[in-house]
């Protein structure tokens, strides 16, 4: 059993709150449950217990045994202090406060509902896809809806957290953030890290200088991504690697290793060599690109703004010195999709907080609901559920719902569960 259930059973009242007593025999009544607190410090606050016939008031704290009390290190935060009532499933020891007064405590335990209990013990046992498998193609879809409006928003807002780190670290130049966020985008799963590194530390300064010749812009980004340090037998590689002494002399440029680059079990086209060369070519082709993601009206705008070729080199090669028959040299129409689901639309609606645009975080719902929904093994999994998609909008609600609950039995969190173990 964890924790969170116990959150859940006092959050929800789903206990018997008559003839309550605490572990020393007093009586107890619980006139207020007191406020859900997610953030640091007690599980609820607020709270108002009766003992005896003393009426106390302040915060409500949660362990499944007493002893992890001195486990988290409440003994010596000034934040447990105010604790009126330690609730627990075993109290396997007493917990005093500084003055050597026992807190009153709680075993909730004989007071749980078995039918609620058994039924959780059902959704931590299950080893299905998801916990509630048998019973998710029966919930009410208006329970389901509303939930994934909220899924969607957490979402946004997880990834915003990302975006604030990197504008802190940019000196909350928008242009530069959006820069690195848009580059650790291109990098897709597997190079996500590495191009963030890269981008780090190539100021997009810089790159504006030259971006009206790729050929510098290549040279740029492919000697600060480590990938021109040896010899060469094509004579394009070559003149990048000549340019780019010259140019990482002038500015002082420390590339990161190649080593940082990943080609394992992926497709040539997703080679980081082709993504930085596509990379370069959208610097050299779009000024101000921040400004025209902003301002794009609709999808198909955005959509424009990606439809980049590579440069005369790339249209043969995956990598350097390696001809390849056959080479898909443009970003695809899924490929553009991720770009904007996840750099463009994040970035939108954090800009539109930050300026108390409703406009722009309006935009990027409408976006997502544009954009069709995406394929992959977990939206693939909702599906055999029973679950249909139309847009982008429900797929990443569905894939909070799948990555943030689900997979860390976050049942007691999620209506969903609560719909099951109320039925």
């Amino acid at each position: 059993m964890q924790e969170n259930y116990l959150h859940y059973i006092w959050r929800t009242g789903h206990f018997r709150q008559n003839e309550l007593q605490t572990t020393d025999g007093t009586k107890l009544v619980v006139k207020s449950l007191g406020e859900y607190n997610t953030n640091a410090g007690p599980d609820f606050l607020n709270a108002r217990v009766q003992i005896g016939d003393i009426l106390w008031a302040g915060n409500v704290e949660m362990h499944i045994s007493a002893s992890e009390w001195d486990q988290h290190g409440h003994s010596s935060d000034p934040a447990y202090e105010n604790v009126i009532l330690h609730v627990v499933l075993n109290e396997d020891k007493p917990i005093l406060r500084k003055g050597q007064n026992k807190i009153p405590c709680l075993d909730l335990r004989p007071f749980l509902s078995e039918k609620v209990t058994t039924k959780y013990m059902k959704l931590m046992q299950s080893r299905a896809w998801i916990a509630c498998h048998a019973q998710f193609p029966k919930t009410n879809q208006l329970v389901k809806n509303l939930w994934t409006d909220r899924l969607l928003v957490e979402r946004l807002e997880r990834k915003t957290a990302e975006i604030n780190l990197i504008l802190e670290g940019s000196q909350n130049d928008w242009n530069a953030a959006f820069y690195r966020f848009l580059a650790r985008s291109f990098g897709g799963r597997v190079n996500n890290d590495a191009f963030e590194m890269l981008a780090a530390n190539t100021p997009i300064s810089i790159l504006a200088k030259h971006k009206n010749d790729l050929f510098q812009v290549e040279a740029i980004l492919f000697g600060q991504a480590g990938m021109l340090q040896r010899r060469f037998n094509d004579v394009h590689p070559r003149q990048l690697k000549r340019e780019y002494e010259a140019l990482q002399n002038k500015y002082h440029l420390l590339p990161i290793p190649e080593v940082a680059w990943k080609y394992l079990r992926l497709r040539p086209a997703n080679f980081p060599t082709i993504r930085l060369a596509q990379f370069a070519v959208l610097i050299h082709q779009s000024a101000h690109l921040f400004s025209k993601v902003l301002e794009a009206s609709k999808l198909s705008d955005l959509v424009a703004l990606f439809d980049i070729d590579v440069s005369a080199y790339w249209e043969s090669r995956y990598q350097f010195d390696k001809k390849a028959h056959k080479v898909i040299r443009k970003l695809g129409k899924p490929t553009i999709y991720s770009l904007i689901i996840n750099a463009i639309v994040p970035f939108m609606f954090l800009y539109g907080k930050k300026r108390d645009d409703g406009r722009l975080q309006k935009k990027a719902f409408e976006l997502l609901e544009a954009i069709p929904a995406e394929k992959n093994k977990i939206v693939q999994g909702w599906e055999k559920l029973g679950e249909k998609f139309d847009s982008a909008y429900k797929t990443q609600a569905f894939i909070q719902l799948k990555t943030i609950y689900c997979d860390r039995q976050r049942c007691m969190e999620c209506p969903i569960g609560h719909a099951f173990l109320n039925c």
